[in-house]
C-alpha cells in the first residue's frame, strides 16, 4: 500500500512540476492573425444557383429518349466544386459536368438523359453534391410517358372453359 501511495505522489509531483511555464507566452500573434482569416474564411461557402430546378418533357412516347440541361451559377463567395451527380435510377444519366472549381460569378451546366421508361405520370430526382453549405441540391425531371401502341397487350384472355354434356 505504502508503494501506491509513493508512487501516485511521485506522479502528482513529476505533473504538477512539468507545467510550469505560462502557456500564454507561447501564442504568436501571427498565429492568431492566421486562425482569424482561416476562420473567417471557412464561413463562406459557394452557392449554386439553377435557372431552373425542374424540367417537364410533357407527354412522351414510350421508350422515346429526350434530354435537358440544367444551367447553373455560383452565387456564392467561394470556389464551387461539384464533386458527383447521382440520379434516383437507371433510367436517368447525368452527364458532362466540369469537376473543376467554379468560382464565384462563373456559370456551369449538365445534361441529363432520360430513356422513356415508365408509365404515365414519371419524376425522377437528380442529387447534385457539392461543396456548398448543405453538400447536396436537387434538380427533378418529370414526363407524361405514354404507352407504346406497338407493344402487346398485357391484358390476356382467359379461355372460356367449355361445358361437356
Amino acid at each position: 500500500m505504502k508503494k501506491i501511495i509513493l508512487g501516485l505522489s511521485t506522479l502528482c509531483l513529476i505533473a504538477f512540476t512539468s507545467c510550469k511555464d505560462d502557456a500564454s507566452k507561447k501564442i504568436s500573434e501571427q498565429n492568431v492573425a492566421e486562425a482569424a482569416e482561416r476562420d473567417a474564411n471557412a464561413s463562406k461557402f459557394p452557392v449554386i444557383a439553377f435557372e431552373e430546378t425542374e424540367h417537364d418533357f410533357g407527354e412522351i412516347e414510350s421508350k422515346t429518349q429526350v434530354e435537358t440541361v440544367f444551367k447553373y451559377k455560383n452565387t456564392g463567395e467561394a470556389p464551387l466544386v461539384i464533386t458527383n451527380i447521382a440520379t434516383s435510377c437507371g433510367c436517368t444519366v447525368p452527364k458532362d459536368w466540369s469537376k473543376e472549381p467554379l468560382a464565384p460569378g462563373e456559370t456551369g451546366q449538365f445534361t441529363v438523359k432520360f430513356n422513356g421508361s415508365g408509365a404515365n405520370n414519371v419524376t425522377k430526382t437528380i442529387t447534385v453534391t457539392s461543396n456548398t453549405e448543405s453538400g447536396k441540391d436537387l434538380v427533378k425531371i418529370k414526363a407524361f410517358v405514354k404507352p407504346d401502341p406497338n407493344a402487346p397487350s398485357k391484358i390476356q384472355k382467359s379461355p372460356v372453359p367449355q361445358i361437356q354434356s
